[in-house]
């Protein structure tokens, strides 16, 4: 039987990671990692969380299932936080949560709850977007179009491109967002062009659906989930697939949900079911621990406060290495701008070199990036910085 399988090509950011494990010299750098990494190259639990799970360990007294929709306090208080304590929605029987293993998780129930809405229903995807997003979608059967998002030579958002496409995008299509720190480019939409997203999408009737895996990591808590208010505000129905895997740290504890947003009580309540149908095929249940400790971090008032802390610290860190980076890249003799860097939010940036410069870097310095430049700014520190820099000035 297995003799008919053929070898899946390797993904390209797994293949990175095995020749960077490789590499033998000490100086090398990996800018291809999807994680975020102190000054010390390492990916820290946050004292916040480790204080949680202590606890946890003390109090918690069974491993039993905790149903398909997860854990009703983790639901509550990651929506409170995406969408804002006193938001009236959440309350309005039009919401509903349901846990997920991930953001992964979030957005293929999303996808799946989709898939079972109509016949050939259609999803459109920025160009470029996270590279799992048009894998996780096709899977359910969605048909996947394109509008454009990113302009590679100026460095900046097409939004008057963006914008006319998706005044073309009939009712009831899907629209895939993201809500801050764009994966890959880091560029993400201004208050102004929030809105007049909203707009569009009031006007033609297409629903959006949000993937929020860095809240927290841009501007800050508060103002990296504008985009999610606005639309919950004036939409009759959105989808948000969110994650904690960056901001509280819990990568391998898989820890995410899906929200849906609709007309009235009744479809909420159908919704839900469809949403519980779908994980009961694909999971079943979804992993406690770590949904378990972000609801702890979250209803504990000094945890939190100490959670925020950390994680502005990390956030600033990021945008620290920014600026660093742009003011070492200034000036060089080629002329080249790399000050889109500086303005741009999260972990990730396109550097904007050639395939050449790339492959220099990796072959001849230690410079581990994915082809399209994409590079995670985490992986930049104050110890390797300056090494870096130099790398790159040579090569251009």
């Amino acid at each position: 039987m297995f003799e008919r399988l053929k070898p899946v090509p390797i993904d390209p950011i797994l293949g990175l990671m095995n020749s960077f494990r490789e590499d033998s010299r000490h100086n090398k750098i990996d800018l291809g990692v999807g994680v975020y990494q102190d000054d010390s190259g390492q990916t820290p639990i946050m004292t916040s969380v480790k204080k949680a799970e202590f606890q946890l360990l003390e109090d918690e007294n069974t491993k039993t299932y905790q149903g398909m929709t997860g854990d009703s306090d983790y639901n509550d208080r990651l929506s409170s936080l995406i969408f804002g304590e006193d938001n009236p929605i959440l309350k309005s029987g039009r919401f509903c949560t349901l846990q997920a293993p991930g953001g992964s998780g979030a957005l293929r129930v999303g996808a799946e709850v989709i898939a079972r809405t109509k016949s050939s229903p259609a999803i459109w995807v920025g160009t470029p977007t996270w590279a799992n997003h048009i894998p996780i979608m096709e899977k359910t059967g969605l048909k996947i179009n394109t509008y454009p998002y990113y302009d590679f030579e100026t460095h900046t958002i097409c939004f008057d491109e963006m914008i006319e496409a998706l005044k073309k995008i009939p009712k009831d299509d899907i629209v895939l967002l993201h809500g801050c720190c764009h994966n890959p480019t880091g560029a993400d939409l201004s208050s102004d062009q929030w809105k007049q997203v909203c707009a569009t999408a009031h006007r033609n009737g297409f629903i959006p659906f949000i993937d929020i895996a860095y809240q927290g990591l841009g501007n800050g808590l508060e103002k990296d989930a504008y985009g999610i208010r606005e639309l919950a505000s004036q939409l009759p129905e959105l989808i948000v697939a969110s994650s904690c895997s960056k901001n509280f740290g819990l990568y391998r504890e898989r820890t995410g949900a899906v929200s849906f947003i609709c007309n009235d009580s009744d479809q909420t309540k159908i919704v839900l079911s469809h949403a519980m149908s779908s994980a009961r095929s694909l999971y079943s249940m979804p992993p406690a621990h770590g949904a378990l400790l972000v609801s702890s971090v979250l209803g504990d008032p000094k945890l939190r406060e100490e959670w925020e802390i950390e994680l502005e610290s990390v956030r600033l860190r990021i945008q620290l290495m920014r600026d660093l980076l742009c003011e070492k890249l200034r000036g060089n003799q080629k002329g080249k701008d790399f000050s889109h860097i500086k303005h741009q939010k999260g972990m990730f940036s396109f550097l904007g070199i050639s395939s050449e410069e790339v492959d220099t870097l990796r072959a001849k310095y230690g410079v581990y990036m994915v082809g399209s430049t994409r590079i995670n700014l985490a992986g930049i520190n104050i110890n390797n910085i300056d090494y870096l820099s130099e790398c790159i000035l040579k090569v251009i």
